[in-house]
């Protein structure tokens, strides 16, 4: 398998309305979204979008209802046609494929799991995880062989011949994913996919789409309104508001420095020490006398685990090769994990 290929969004805008070309100069010039609606009665929906979505990695797009962030992941295999803007796919930019080739894209390149599973409810299980492969015409015995391997990899084993209606919801999304994945798409687009889940399922299935990509390194466009899911699932985060992106980078970071109040107030109720690694805490420029280590890349919460466990007040931080390159001691695992992010 080669290196699965970012996308890469710049200079994005989207503006509903008849004469959304022209409104773009406006909006560059500085109209707020408020004032272009009052005004000229278009919308804006994506004001200058740049963001870089490392590929085979998980890029979580957050806001609340009404940021855009759908809008967004609808531009990526061209649902929505942009007003200005790119969006590449290597070299490729989705924005200038004729209709042949976006059809190419969409059936080959992309897989699309919803809030509400858009199961069909008259296909049972394998006949609705074959569907995009149906379409691609990969013949019937080789589709179904496809499909069964991964329903079985999301754990639906044994229900290849239920019906949608037959199935809990977690289970339905279980399907959903199955389908995504018997495509076998470079890209995994996920709307809101765990939002209509009951908390207790919805970890279950954030975990699932974590196990899956440690083997299987897609290049995931995962849109949420919730931090958490966003913490526990992003390799990188951008956070929208209306319709512009107002922070990006990793999880950690946006929880250590937010970039202005409306974010800080977001991840003030964070459980800071599930998300910062002991690597931002450690002190680079000592060493511990005891012979407590703990594993660079961890998170402080479980370094707090050893110090309960162990009695210890500090502890060398090692690498790979269990070489150290730090101190953690307890005290600043302890800040880290309760100071919250002042503005």
């Amino acid at each position: 398998m080669g290196e699965a290929t970012g996308i890469e969004i710049k200079n994005l805008y989207k503006i509903f309305g008849p004469n959304g070309k022209e409104m773009v100069q406006k909006v560059k010039d500085g109209m707020s979204k408020a004032e272009l609606n009052e005004k000229f009665n278009h919308v804006l929906g994506l004001n200058n979008i740049n963001i870089s979505m490392p590929g085979g990695k998980i890029q979580v797009v957050m806001g609340l209802s009404g940021s855009g962030k759908s809008t967004l992941i609808r531009h990526i295999n061209r649902l929505i046609d942009p007003t200005d803007g790119e969006v590449l796919y290597g070299s490729d930019d989705v924005c200038k494929m004729s209709q042949k080739e976006l059809r190419e894209f969409r059936r080959h390149k992309t897989a699309m799991v919803f809030q509400k599973f858009a199961l069909l409810p008259h296909r049972t299980v394998l006949k609705n995880t074959v569907y995009g492969l149906e379409i691609q015409g990969v013949p019937m015995k080789e589709a179904e062989k496809r499909a069964s391997r991964w329903i079985a990899r999301v754990g639906l084993e044994g229900f290849e011949d239920h019906y949608p209606n037959q199935l809990s919801g977690g289970m339905q999304q279980r399907v959903g994913l199955a389908r995504a994945l018997t495509n076998d798409a470079d890209i995994l687009l996920m709307d809101e996919a765990f939002s209509a889940l009951d908390p207790l399922i919805r970890m279950d299935m954030q975990t699932v789409l974590l196990d899956l990509q440690e083997e299987l390194h897609k290049t995931v466009v995962f849109i949420t309104h919730d931090l958490d899911e966003a913490l526990r699932l992003g390799d990188r985060i951008a956070i929208l508001r209306d319709g512009a992106v107002i922070q990006q980078g990793s999880g950690q970071e946006i929880v250590l420095r937010p970039a202005d109040k409306y974010i800080a107030d977001f991840v003030k109720e964070v459980n800071r020490g599930r998300v910062i690694l002991v690597d931002t805490v450690m002190d680079t420029t000592k060493r511990a006398e005891n012979d407590l280590t703990i594993e660079s890349g961890i998170m402080l919460e479980e370094a707090a685990k050893t110090f309960a466990e162990t009695g210890l007040g500090e502890a060398n931080v090692v690498n790979r090769d269990g070489q150290p390159i730090g101190v953690l001691n307890v005290q600043d695992t302890i800040s880290a994990m309760v100071t919250p992010a002042t503005h």
